[in-house]
């Protein structure tokens, strides 16, 4: 028995497991028949979509309105008939049922003469039955004599009780139709209302059975034309729509491939902008290298020549005064003085000019060595606010930094007396921001721009220059007697 609870349970598991991936299989199978259908649809062009959209949902709509129209063509055809076919009847039936006003039934002379009268060869060509029904659902007449004085329901003569012509092209199966049925051909019946003539009181309903093959050839040709009218007219819609669309669509292409191109070319330029900014860069870092060369070696050349050139003179000029006069003592102290300070001079623009090695120190040392510096060489004193800054930088920002700040310390110890001298560093965003302050006299707005002579001052000029270089942002706020702010925002 254990066994064959594991065996029933394994089986069990293992339908379950079955009817899982049964069950799983369809949506996927769904899923890729949506893709592939998807992935068709996107390969058609926007007009063959939009006429295969169009077609759907006008075809619909046409299909649903032809239908209604064939329907209602078909009632009004059939109703016409019935109503044309109900008067013919009630002038040859009405005679015989006036008897039933008062007796409730019909007289074995009437039954005969409406044998005869169905016996009628003109009658028989349109007419193959008929019924004379009781207000109560009782056949008192029928061509079919196994129904008579039987009593049927009146679902169907109840409206032509109400004085309605009620037809209806019918498969005939109810039962007082076995009759009918028989014959083998398409019928339509018609009640009609019978009336006594002086109340004109319903006291009968007629019901005959017409042949039917004229009125469903005239109604199936009337319907082929209403196809006809609404086919032609759906597949012109259609053709126009189509027509219009393609043209859109042919005009949305032609954009397309224009935006195409002009993307490629912007995509092209774009490339080639990037190659060139690239080549500016490197160019740029190259030429700040050797522009320190150059200064260096310009600073080494003025160590190395005039300042040893007048370290020679101010010697042999101590060698002559021992052997001059006291008008000549005079004249050599003057030139003594002269050629101290041109050493003084050259040695302080050889120092300037030979920049220290910055490769090993951060943004912050390197900021608190220039400022020691610039304090040792004028005895003026500089604030320094810095915040947080990145450890490292590249070499080209260390040296623009260096120079930037050497450079406006120098013109406001030259222009503001090194008064309130202050260096504001901050880094925000992946954004240096170097500011160097001070408190003196300020400049006019036309002197950061042109000086006395019409020519750019080089050294803001040149300080633009190195900013900008390296995709940074130069700016100078000053005005008399407001002291003045010299900025640089660089990308670190």
């Amino acid at each position: 028995m254990a066994k064959d609870a594991k065996v029933q349970s394994k089986n069990e598991t293992f339908v379950a497991d079955e009817t899982e991936t049964l069950v799983e299989s369809r949506p996927a199978s769904r899923g890729v028949w949506r893709s592939r259908i998807k992935l068709h649809a996107r390969h058609l062009s926007r007009s063959t979509q939009f006429v295969i959209a169009a077609a759907l949902i006008l075809g619909l709509t046409m299909f649903f309105v032809g239908k209604l129209v064939s329907a209602r063509i078909e009632r009004a055809a059939v109703q016409s008939a019935a109503e044309a076919g109900a008067h013919y009847m009630e002038a040859f039936l009405e005679p015989y049922v006036q008897e039933m006003s008062r007796d409730n039934g019909l007289s074995p002379n009437s039954i005969k003469s409406l044998d005869r009268l169905m016996d009628s060869r003109s009658l028989k060509r349109h007419i193959v039955s008929i019924k004379i029904w009781r207000a109560d659902g009782t056949v008192v007449y029928s061509t079919d004599k196994s129904i008579t004085n039987r009593q049927f329901p009146m679902d169907e003569i109840a409206d032509a009780l109400k004085g309605n012509v009620v037809t209806d092209l019918e498969d005939l199966d109810q039962e007082e139709n076995e009759f009918e049925r028989k014959l083998n051909v398409p019928l339509y019946e018609i009640y009609a209302p019978l009336r006594e003539f002086n109340t004109r009181k319903i006291i009968a309903v007629g019901e005959f059975y017409e042949k039917a093959e004229s009125l469903e050839q005239e109604i199936n040709r009337v319907r082929q034309q209403v196809w006809l009218v609404v086919g032609t007219a759906t597949l012109a819609m259609l053709t126009l729509l189509f027509f219009l669309v393609r043209r859109g669509d042919q005009i949305i292409q032609r954009q397309q491939v224009s935006l195409r191109l002009r993307l490629l070319e912007q995509t092209r330029l774009h490339v080639s902008n990037a190659a060139l900014h690239r080549k500016i860069n490197t160019a740029t870092q190259e030429f700040s290298r050797i522009n320190e060369l150059t200064l260096r070696r310009i600073g080494a050349d003025l160590h190395d020549g005039p300042a040893q050139l007048l370290t020679l003179i101010l010697i042999r000029l101590d060698d002559l005064a021992e052997h001059c006069t006291t008008l000549d003592q005079e004249s050599l102290e003057t030139i003594r003085g002269a050629a101290t300070d041109a050493l003084r001079e050259v040695r302080d623009l050889s120092r300037g000019l030979a920049l220290p090695e910055i490769n090993d120190l951060t943004l912050t040392q390197e900021l608190q060595l220039v400022a020691e510096r610039h304090e040792q060489r004028t005895g003026s004193k500089v604030q320094l606010n810095i915040a947080t800054l990145p450890d490292s930088a590249p070499l080209p920002v260390k040296l623009c930094l260096y120079r930037f700040v050497q450079e406006t310390l120098n013109n406001a110890y030259r222009h503001a007396q090194g008064k309130g001298q202050t260096i504001i560093a901050s880094h925000e965003e992946g954004t240096l921001r170097i500011t160097v302050r001070d408190t003196g006299p300020g400049m006019a707005a036309d002197a950061m721009v042109v000086d006395g002579h019409g020519r750019n001052r080089l050294g803001l000029a040149g300080l633009r220059y190195r900013v900008e270089s390296l995709g940074g942002v130069f700016s100078i706020q000053s005005s008399p007697g407001s002291g003045t702010s010299v900025s640089a925002r660089l990308r670190v």
